[in-house]
Parts: C-alpha cells; sequence; structure tokens
C-alpha cells in the first residue's frame, strides 16, 4: 500500500525515541521525550486552490518539524504524521 498525500502535505515517520540518556540512564517508556525529527515518506504535489506551493523536501529527507503538527495516524502495523509543508522547520544534513 503506497500513501499519496494531496496538495501540500507531507507523510513523515517519526525517529525512535531515545531509550537512554547521554550519560547512559535508561528511560522508562513514559519519560522518554517523543522526538521531532522525522523522515519523509511521501510529498504532496504541491497545489492548493490553483496556487503553487514549493515543497522543499522529497522522500528519504531527514526534517524536524513543530511539536504539534500534523495528525497522526496508523496504517498497519506503521504509525505516520500527515501535516503540511509549513510544519516543517528545517532539513538534517
Amino acid at each position: 500500500m503506497k500513501l499519496v498525500p494531496l496538495g501540500d502535505k507531507v507523510v513523515l515517520k517519526q525517529l525512535e525515541a531515545e531509550e537512554t540518556t547521554k550519560g547512559g540512564i535508561i528511560l522508562a517508556a513514559k519519560a522518554q521525550e517523543r522526538p521531532q525529527e522525522a523522515t519523509v515518506i511521501a510529498v504532496g504535489d504541491g497545489r492548493i486552490d490553483g496556487k503553487e506551493i514549493v515543497m522543499n523536501v522529497v522522500e528519504g529527507d531527514t526534517v524536524v518539524y513543530s511539536k504539534y503538527a500534523g495528525n497522526e495516524f496508523k496504517l498497519g502495523d506503521e504509525e505516520y504524521i500527515l501535516c503540511k509543508m509549513s510544519d516543517i522547520l528545517a532539513k538534517v544534513e
């Protein structure tokens, strides 16, 4: 099954939360902070209401997104985030 976002939407797969701190302390699942980094899975065509929106990311990019961005959903066993291009803050290179 392939996800095809519409308009200025981007499908993200969130990176895994850190299970240990830099000092080596193992964190419980509830204490793990949810990362704001994700991998781009699919990108829309950038057209919305007749206007062209520049889509600055491509599939496979690692990005940083706004803390409360988009909608989370589950497809099969995988969890994804569907957000607007404007919710993506930066690319990680």
